[in-house]
């Protein structure tokens, strides 16, 4: 029935992962540019106020510049940093699809004196000319690149293409080297997420730092060689928070088309496709009617994979499906001394005496820097105390929370108000929780205080966490 679906979906592994990562999220971006057809040819380059267009009109190339136009931040100005990247042409919601110099924006005045072209050795690379000499801002990097029989390197053009691929063709035909095989964190119809077992490569997806930065942010997902595909936080903490083994791949495929074909809106829309050979594993997708709608996977800063489609409707992008479903999932999607409470939006907020270390990055949803202490605590200073909290120092208990990551036990602690002794005796000890006869203690920056959302009716996941719902007692002064 209907309901034993919709009960599947929320209990099975994380399905929607097969599907793949796309875009950006959709911020409005600052860019001009005159069309100079789909390719650059070797011994041609392209200006910052020129552009590529795939002959279908779906996609462009070209420099752009992230700006704020569509978030209400009045002290905020137009970011001076360029990218090179690949946009939705067709959707009036300014979209990138793939960014060539993630950590290496090209700042003005230099950005007049910056092109795009296809070097000597054969690499796709931007070049500025604001010294003297020709200096690289971005590279390719053709590894292993194939050359002709006379050894001579036979890059000819750069193209891109209908699916959205850019991709470094040798006589127009041979494919050198190609954006599918070096993503953002999005993926495209046709391209793949997956790994070569022959050479060892894998494609990675990492998430962007904010609304504004698109450089490397804190999650990834990747196929693994012994894992299959793994979710991962790539800054402290260091966790992995979502597998989908490979064993499960080929009898899930099935599953996950009954899934989409639930929703009126991926019904009849999506292919997911599973491919293991003795060459590669992969995952991939297609979409059974391309000129029905757009859609993307995306992961997103928070560290979920959403399915966004295209609303005409509303002419902006609707999130259909999230991975993990809870926002609180993800470790340390908040960042440190706040609390997550999955049904509420903004699902993040500080703890209680904190305030945001920047308010301006958390309205651009970088929360890497999470709270601070309005109050600083009273640490002794002087003999034998010097690591001793002041006697005014005192305990903030969180209600029915999850706990943070890594704990210290003390098991010599045998009640509360010895664990709390023992928190006390310590400056670097910002919490304690004891529970069940056993007194745990965190030192440093508290990550992922989950709030106990009080809905019966929330899948599974929360019976495994409920023996982690407990008090967490914060120090302050």
């Amino acid at each position: 029935s209907s309901s034993l679906n919709y009960s599947l979906f929320f209990s099975m592994p994380p399905l929607y992962i097969l599907l793949g990562l796309l875009l950006l999220h959709t911020p409005l971006w600052c860019f001009s540019a005159a069309a100079y057809g789909d390719s650059l040819a070797a011994g041609q380059a392209l200006a910052v106020d020129g552009k590529l267009v795939s002959r279908n009109g779906k996609f462009a190339l070209g420099f752009f510049q992230p700006a704020a136009s569509n978030i209400s931040k009045s002290s905020y100005n137009a970011t001076s940093s360029w990218y090179l990247g690949i946009w939705s042409n067709k959707i009036p919601v300014f979209t990138t699809v793939w960014i060539a110099n993630r950590d290496q924006p090209i700042t003005n005045p230099s950005v007049n004196l910056t092109q795009l072209k296809i070097s000597s050795d054969g690499n796709f690379v931007i070049v500025n000319h604001a010294a003297k000499t020709e200096s690289v801002v971005w590279s390719s990097h053709i590894v292993n690149r194939k050359t002709s029989s006379k050894n001579t390197t036979t890059a000819s053009a750069v193209v891109l293409l209908n699916s959205g691929n850019l991709a470094l063709l040798a006589n127009r035909q041979e494919m050198l080297w190609q954006t599918f095989d070096y993503p953002t964190d999005i993926r495209l119809p046709g391209a793949k997420l997956g790994r070569n077992k022959v050479t060892g490569f894998s494609h990675q997806y990492i998430s962007k730092k904010s609304l504004i930065d698109p450089g490397f942010g804190s999650y990834s997902i990747e196929l693994k060689d012994t894992s299959g595909i793994v979710l991962m936080r790539r800054n402290n903490p260091l966790v992995k928070y979502q597998t989908y083994a490979t064993t499960e791949s080929s009898s899930l495929i099935p599953i996950l088309k009954s899934l989409l074909d639930l929703n009126p809106r991926t019904k009849g829309l999506i292919n997911p496709i599973y491919v293991n050979n003795n060459q590669e594993e992969y995952y991939t997708y297609t979409l059974l009617d391309e000129s029905s709608t757009s859609m993307f996977v995306l992961l997103d800063i928070s560290g979920q994979v959403k399915l966004n489609i295209w609303s005409q409707a509303n002419q902006s992008w609707q999130t259909i499906y999230s991975e993990p479903a809870d926002p609180c999932s993800p470790p340390a999607t908040c960042g440190p001394f706040t609390v997550c409470n999955g049904i509420a939006h903004p699902s993040c907020d500080c703890m209680e005496s904190f305030s945001h270390k920047s308010p301006q990055d958390w309205e651009f949803e970088d929360r890497t820097g999470g709270c601070i202490r309005n109050t600083l605590l009273h640490c002794s200073t002087s003999g034998n105390n010097k690591n001793m909290t002041s006697s005014s120092d005192i305990f903030h208990p969180i209600a029915q929370v999850q706990l943070p990551y890594n704990p210290q036990i003390i098991d010599v602690a045998t009640t509360q108000s010895k664990c709390e002794e023992a928190c006390l005796g310590s400056c670097s000890c910002t919490a304690y929780s004891y529970s069940n006869s056993r007194c745990s203690v965190w030192h440093g920056e508290l990550f992922s205080v989950n709030l106990n959302d009080g809905n019966d009716n929330t899948p599974s996941v929360r019976n495994y966490l409920s023996r982690k719902w407990m008090y967490l007692e914060l120090k302050f002064v």
